[in-house]
């Protein structure tokens, strides 16, 4: 049998008798059906679906595709991120390349969306960090970050997720330290990912340039 109409025909079970008077106290109340299982139901797209469809409309080389198509679809997708079960879809999606990839888009719209996405992601998330991380999303934000040719609100959307993706993740930190040294940036030492007043001073600090920006 399918697993969603198993799932459905369980809950169906558990759920079609009427409460019996008297019934124990700590009787156990009906549960609510997955909202998977629901979209299974009646056919309707999941949560996962349309993060890949969202995902698909924004990588589509379809010359119909507009920007604001895109930038919809881009929305739509962050959107559903905020979620932290979807933004931990990202991974068994396979979701998490595409997204970076965008980091390096020739189209600055492209490139701020998935900054500002990374930054929802990865936010209070340490599964979603440790992605980034082992993905290699790190060194591009920076590039963007740093980058006096890049608009302040790429700039800015990249500072967001650099400081979603650092707090409380040293291996992180420790090679946003180093790409920051090697790029002739300031040289910040051994910083402790944990220190809220340390992290804070820098992500400042890097928000006061990009505000130089055009």
């Amino acid at each position: 049998m399918d697993p969603q109409l198993n799932k459905i025909l369980k809950w169906s079970v558990e759920n079609s008798a009427a409460p019996v008077e008297g019934a124990a106290p700590g009787a156990a109340p009906p549960r609510s059906l997955d909202p998977e299982v629901l979209a299974s139901l009646f056919g309707g797209p999941s949560e996962a679906d349309l993060m890949k469809d969202s995902m698909s409309a924004i990588l589509s080389t379809d010359p119909e595709m507009t920007m604001e198509a895109r930038m919809i679809a881009f929305d739509n997708f962050e959107q559903l991120i905020e979620n932290l079960d979807n933004a931990n879809l990202m991974e068994p999606l396979k979701l998490w390349q595409p997204l970076i990839s965008l980091l390096s888009s020739d189209e600055s719209e492209l490139r701020m969306m998935a900054a500002w996405c990374i930054g929802t992601a990865v936010q209070n998330n340490e599964k979603s960090q440790r992605m980034l991380f082992s993905e290699g999303g790190i060194l591009p934000l920076v590039d963007l970050a740093i980058s006096e040719k890049e608009t302040r609100e790429v700039r800015r959307k990249a500072i967001y997720a650099l400081s979603s993706g650092l707090r409380n993740f040293q291996e992180a930190m420790n090679e946003f330290v180093d790409d920051m040294k090697d790029k002739g940036q300031k040289n910040f030492g051994i910083v402790d990912a944990g220190d809220m007043d340390a992290v804070d001073g820098i992500i400042n600090g890097m928000r006061e340039e990009a505000s130089k920006s055009a």
